[in-house]
């Protein structure tokens, strides 16, 4: 249910099928009971270029707007659905999971590199086949044991503190990383990606994707496989 606002809420995103950062800043919104109007920009297309400067003073995206607020990156727009319109409810209660899926998130949100460059956010590949070098390796490795820590300090074996929080927002392009190229994940990861993919938010967003006619080429990395491909 939307939450009820006095100001439109309006966000500014890049394409449904590869910006993961516009995930996570609309699926907090979401999560906190704001359905934002969205503004789809093409990346790496002279359109962006040419509008982004008109809604965000650091020409990326996403970009919320509130009325003549503007908040950008996907971390502030994140904190700021949690205090204005869920009270706070989209992090733990208890006070040392609170700060663990605090950590988790910023670790989220600067780090990773070797896993962001490589395996590009791509809403429409289905198990790709690809090569991991070491860096990428231990990358996967590092979530897989920040999503297992956090399991296991609350007992959860669904999100990873139980109820839906920022932490899981923030890691929500990762599973549908982990999704779209075919990786040998420990059971427990494989899991919490299957808790991710029956979301409906998430299934929201994956049929927006399907619609979008955009390719950029060089997010499309991996060989596509016949289970791909049926479902095109």
């Amino acid at each position: 249910m939307t939450h009820p606002m006095s100001v439109e809420a309006k966000l500014i995103c890049g394409n449904w099928r590869y910006s993961s950062w516009s995930l996570r800043g609309w699926l907090s919104l979401r999560k906190a009971g704001v359905d934002p109007d969205v503004v789809v920009l093409p990346m790496d297309t002279p359109e962006f270029e040419a509008t982004i400067a008109e809604y965000s003073p650091t020409r990326r995206v996403p970009v919320l707007w509130l009325g003549d607020e503007l908040i950008w990156d996907s971390l502030a727009i994140a904190e700021t659905a949690n205090e204005r319109f869920a009270a706070g409810r989209l992090w733990p209660e208890d006070s040392k999971q609170r700060a663990m899926g605090r950590a988790m998130a910023a670790e989220m949100h600067s780090g990773f590199s070797a896993l962001r460059n490589a395996l590009p956010m791509n809403c429409r590949a289905l198990q790709r086949l690809v090569s991991i070098d070491a860096d990428v390796a231990a990358d996967i490795t590092r979530i897989c044991e920040l999503w297992d820590l956090a399991r296991g300090a609350s007992g959860s074996e669904g999100w990873l503190f139980g109820s839906m929080s920022l932490a899981d927002v923030m890691f929500a392009p990762v599973a549908l990383r982990f999704q779209a190229y075919k990786l040998d994940l420990p059971e427990s990861a494989t899991q919490y990606v299957q808790q991710w993919l029956v979301d409906a938010d998430l299934q929201h967003w994956l049929a927006e994707a399907a619609k979008e006619s955009w390719v950029i080429e060089h997010e499309e990395v991996g060989e596509p496989t016949l289970a791909e491909e049926s479902e095109t």
